[in-house]
């Protein structure tokens, strides 16, 4: 999770179509409608890469993609819809790490299992930032932890829902600052940013290209940014890693996958097409001008990565002792 592994390298240069051709059972793939399953709310990061994405294949398939919000229980509703769904291509999930990387360790039980979900593709990463709203008096990541210790309990923060990256990268920031905050969990980034704005709270961590353009219009301040080195994006805004916790790190990367056992044949004939679509010059500009890194993975590589993100996410909510029903 906060380590920027070999895999992202590999996955970050797979640009080319996958070796495998497609057989029979995609050789009229697709031949209706297409939906693929936000499990959070519109507006944030999540639910805007998908609907580019979308656009471009809707435009190469010559049928509708059709992009469904089904949001709650952390990303779990939505999830379980997509593994529950016909293993046949129409129905696909779109999703953050939550309730692919995360959810499993995090809750007691699921309805569904995530390591079955068949991987596609890494559509895109983000660097996590620590945003705050514009009234907050600290002015940078050390005069924010000072006094956090000064007075303890008393600062809030805001994250996308109880296990969360948003959460989860707190909770890391907590321990490695040795402060305790005050956790206000929302459902999505759209209504946790809309409170940071608006003062109701003062810290939350999200990822970057949700939350750059209100930094650029003063609605918030970005006072970090959890990649090890600056960006150059925001090349006056320190990371958080030099402001005093090296080796600070946390991304968001945002996947799409399938339901269990849909055949590998259309898994790779959406696989070269979505690769394809993140080739476009228009979607890449579009992707960096919210400061998300294009990827674009086999379905090997993705599921190396994500059983990485499931053990590195597995030891950060056991250390944090975080437990949902």
């Amino acid at each position: 999770m906060f380590l920027i592994r070999s895999v992202i390298a590999a996955a970050l240069m797979t640009w080319t179509s996958l070796g495998a051709q497609p057989s029979s059972a995609a050789e009229n793939y697709p031949a209706s409608p297409v939906t693929i399953v936000v499990p959070y709310p519109a507006g944030g990061t999540a639910d805007v890469l998908p609907r580019m994405i979308a656009g471009d294949l809707q435009a190469k398939w010559g049928r509708p993609v059709i992009i469904e919000n089904r949001a709650g229980a952390g990303g779990n509703l939505g999830a379980e819809y997509v593994a529950r769904a016909n293993p046949d291509g129409y129905t696909l999930l779109a999703s953050p790490p939550g309730p692919l990387a995360i959810n499993q360790s995090l809750y007691k039980s699921l309805t569904y299992d995530p390591t079955r979900f068949v991987p596609i593709t890494i559509l895109a990463s983000t660097p996590n930032v620590l945003a705050v709203s514009p009234q907050f008096k600290a002015g940078s990541i050390a005069a924010l932890i000072k006094e956090a210790k000064e007075n303890p309990g008393k600062l809030n923060y805001a994250s996308q829902g109880v296990g969360t990256t948003s959460h989860l990268a707190t909770s890391m920031f907590e321990m490695k600052a040795a402060i305790k905050l005050v956790h206000i969990p929302y459902k999505g980034s759209a209504p946790a940013l809309n409170d940071l704005i608006g003062g109701h709270v003062d810290i939350m961590f999200d990822n970057l290209g949700s939350s750059l353009p209100l930094h650029r219009e003063g609605k918030l301040k970005i006072l970090g940014v959890a990649s090890l080195r600056r960006t150059p994006t925001l090349p006056d805004v320190p990371s958080i890693a030099e402001s005093g916790l090296p080796d600070f790190q946390s991304l968001t990367w945002f996947g799409l996958v399938a339901p269990p056992n849909t055949p590998a044949s259309v898994v790779a004939k959406i696989n070269q097409d979505v690769l394809d679509s993140l080739r476009n010059p228009e979607i890449r500009k579009n992707f960096l001008n919210l400061a998300v890194a294009p990827w674009g993975s086999s379905p090997e590589q993705m599921a190396t990565f994500m059983k990485e993100e499931r053990e590195s996410y597995a030891a950060v909510i056991k250390a944090a002792n975080m437990t949902l029903e």
